[in-house]
């Protein structure tokens, strides 16, 4: 029994879209030009549904790029499908594509081993790794579980009555979570019942209309929706409390777990060099815009930041690693 598995991964990406309008934008003082960040003619895909982690990242992430002044004339595009697969596969069919970014994260590491997708992140260029964050476990407003004991033991009693939903894949993480928290629980991860969506947005209204036991997700997914008091939020997921949220840790409940979640981007295969560097340049600009630091503090986002090579290097550390967690897990 492993009931203590740390992914201190980052969270969480980003996906957006620059619209060819007429013709290229031209090139003007305050629109990257600068920088050398201004790609006339971008386009950033987000593989799963709006209202998700990676849409909010990405819709975030141009809008203070486009107020820094690095980028103009940006849109954002889904492409929700089997937990990010169909957007990955339609990224590394772009091979050469260096106009076109998609946001990602940890799920998207988790679906391509879950669904054996035949395009791996491997397949991908690396661009940069944003942010991290702690998942939350949340409920409905009414639901009759008022704190992280109750739910437990309730989801201890019967496991496939007190279902469990996530924005994710099986192997990404709103499911990897849960499980932990079961194994910590003692409750057989085989016993879950896991129902996944196609992001957070989907699995939002699922939570709102009790139509599973509880939720799990991103902290800044469902912020508001918690400062509302729409959601209960009932546990955070990291090693600390979220900012100005009222729940404990699961650690200072008394199960021994500690999960974060990570976001970045990614380009298709066989960029040149100077494509690739130059969307490295824009993540480097934006990273240290304050537009961007306020966004980070506002969404509970913690700073996570690598580019290029070591990005690299990392994606191909978190899919081994999912790999080890999911055969501990007995899943």
């Amino acid at each position: 029994m492993v009931a203590h598995v740390r992914l201190r991964t980052p969270l969480a990406l980003f996906g957006a879209a620059l619209l060819v309008l007429a013709g290229p934008p031209l090139l003007t003082q305050g629109s990257g030009a600068d920088t050398g960040t201004h790609i006339p003619g971008l386009r950033v895909m987000v593989p799963n549904t709006p209202g998700g982690g990676y849409d909010i990242t990405a819709r975030t992430l141009v809008k203070d790029a486009e107020d820094a002044e690095l980028i103009r004339n940006v849109e954002v595009f889904n492409l929700p499908g089997a937990g990010g697969t169909v957007g990955l596969s339609r990224l590394v069919s772009e091979r050469g594509n260096g106009k076109l970014a998609m946001s990602m994260g940890l799920g998207v590491v988790g679906a391509a081993r879950s669904n054996h997708s035949p395009s791996t992140l491997a397949d991908t260029t690396p661009i940069a790794r944003l942010t991290e964050e702690p998942d939350v476990v949340v409920v409905a407003k009414n639901s009759p579980y008022k704190t992280i004991d109750q739910l437990i033991d309730a989801w201890k009693e019967n496991p496939g009555k007190v279902s469990v939903g996530g924005g994710s894949a099986p192997g990404g993480p709103d499911h990897l979570a849960p499980m932990q928290m079961a194994q910590a629980a003692g409750i057989p991860p085989k016993e879950v019942n896991y129902v996944p969506f196609d992001g957070g947005g989907e699995l939002l209204a699922s939570i709102l209309g009790n139509k599973i036991g509880f939720g799990v997700s991103g902290v800044g997914e469902y912020l508001d929706q918690i400062e509302s008091g729409e959601l209960r939020l009932l546990a955070v997921t990291g090693p600390e409390r979220a900012k100005g949220l009222d729940a404990p840790t699961l650690q200072e409940a008394g199960y021994d777990v500690e999960f974060t979640n990570w976001r970045g981007v990614v380009a298709p295969p066989g960029i040149t060099d100077g494509e690739r560097d130059r969307l490295v340049a824009l993540m480097e600009e934006l990273h240290d815009s304050p537009e961007w630091r306020d966004s980070m503090k506002r969404n509970g986002w913690d700073d996570a930041f690598l580019t290029g090579d070591a990005f690299g290097d990392f994606l191909a550390a978190e899919d081994k690693r999912v790999v080890a967690v999911l055969k501990e897990l007995g899943l």
